[in-house]
């Protein structure tokens, strides 16, 4: 069993920087493919960012591409989320989310959900 919970969101205007932070709980973080998604509100949950075991290989959406950076230290069980240069459209709910395997992350169809967290981008 793999618990997340992340935390770094809040209200930030457009063109300013977030961190989020996801930390999981369980000795085996190191062994799943972690990833970022993002749901706002009338909109399906869709993918930002993926990231390898190692962190060797990473996915971006095109939206994000050139602004956010996924990495990971397994030392600390923790995955980042930096987004920098944000826009009012990446208002939403951000989820940490682990999966097995990366085929499982591309399926949207991870083993574990954190609870989301709130990120805000003003005008």
């Amino acid at each position: 069993q793999v618990q997340l919970v992340e935390s770094g969101g809040g209200l930030v205007q457009a063109g300013g920087s977030l961190r989020l932070s996801c930390a999981a709980s369980g000795r085996t973080f190191s062994s799943y493919v972690m990833g970022w998604f993002r749901q706002a509100p009338g909109k399906e949950r869709d993918v930002v960012a993926t990231i390898s075991w190692s962190g060797g290989s990473t996915y971006y959406a095109d939206s994000v591409k050139g602004r956010f950076t996924i990495s990971r230290d397994n030392a600390k069980n923790t995955v980042y989320l930096q987004m920098n240069s944000l826009k009012p459209e990446d208002t939403a709910v951000y989820y940490c989310a682990a999966a097995r395997s990366r085929q499982a992350m591309e399926a949207m169809s991870p083993d574990y959900w954190g609870q989301g967290t709130q990120v805000t981008v003003s005008s």
